[in-house]
């Protein structure tokens, strides 16, 4: 799927991190005329604030809530996802996320984007991601099977569940982002610094709207 570079830390460019299939279109504003120039979704957010909280109270639930999966599991199953359709803000910005909050780092994650089976995951995580990758080819595509494997590796139903869900849910993030032609930086300190946020993801959205409106 993606070519990986070994040794890479969180500094690292973010562009040659994952090699994807198809160039991207270097855009420098979105289809639509938003009231921010911010990347990515965090732009769309600006523009409908309305519909950024509750988007973003389901990802602080999946990615940052109590969880028997690391957050540095949860956040490289959506780079996982995000990576496999392509988005580049998505999987950027996932990806420096997940660095941060795995031992491993920037390696693993490059090493799970190239080719999870042979990433140095545990078997558990290499099922869930399995799963995630049939999520994102398409509901349907998820078998028993896949279920039955993960359960085989120790995955629980509520780990499984939430494994679907944030599958689905980067799936959405993902055509959101692209269906609206946001840009993805160049710069890879623009992925780096939002990795370090401390709050999670609503506390984040609600300081970035209230210095907007300041």
């Amino acid at each position: 799927m993606a070519s990986a570079r070994k040794g890479a830390g969180i500094g690292s460019d973010p562009l040659r991190l994952i090699r994807f299939t198809r160039p991207g279109k270097k855009r420098s504003r979105a289809y639509i005329t938003l009231n921010s120039d911010e990347p990515g979704v965090r732009g769309l957010f600006r523009f409908r604030p309305e519909t950024a909280l509750p988007l973003n109270a389901l990802v602080d639930v999946l990615l940052r809530g109590e969880s028997t999966l690391t957050q540095g599991e949860r956040e490289l199953i959506a780079t996982y996802v995000s990576a496999r359709n392509e988005c580049r803000f998505c999987c950027y910005t996932h990806a420096a996320l997940a660095a941060v909050r795995l031992p491993e780092g920037m390696p693993l994650v490059q090493a799970v984007c190239a080719d999870p089976e042979s990433a140095p995951v545990p078997a558990k995580l290499k099922a869930l991601l399995r799963l995630a990758g049939a999520v994102q080819e398409g509901g349907r595509h998820v078998t028993e099977e896949h279920v039955t494997a993960a359960r085989a590796e120790g995955a629980t139903d509520l780990e499984i569940h939430d494994t679907v869900l944030i599958a689905a849910a980067f799936c959405m993030f993902n055509r959101y982002v692209d269906g609206l032609g946001t840009h993805a930086p160049d710069d890879p300190a623009a992925y780096a610094a939002r990795a370090r946020m401390k709050g999670g993801y609503v506390t984040v959205l609600a300081e970035a709207l209230r210095q907007a409106q300041a």
